[in-house]
């Protein structure tokens, strides 16, 4: 085998090595999109939910006790 064919070689495993990693990264990347997308759905829905429960408390004061300082 010539040193041509040996250095040949070397560049070949190391473009499989290379495209091996671009893969992972790219379904790495993938799934924490997925996960974010998730989040952010989660996050809008408590916010929401907070919005509804702030809005529930705060519409009927004519029911309240006075303060107790009156």
């Amino acid at each position: 085998m010539t040193d041509t064919d040996e250095r040949m070689m070397e560049l070949e495993m190391r473009l499989a090595f290379i495209d091996d990693t671009v893969n992972g990264l790219s379904s790495a990347d993938t799934e924490i999109s997925r996960r974010l997308d998730r989040l952010e759905r989660a996050l809008r829905d408590l916010r929401s939910d907070l919005m509804n429960m702030r809005a529930g408390l705060g519409s009927d004061t004519a029911n309240e006790p006075p303060p107790p300082h009156y």
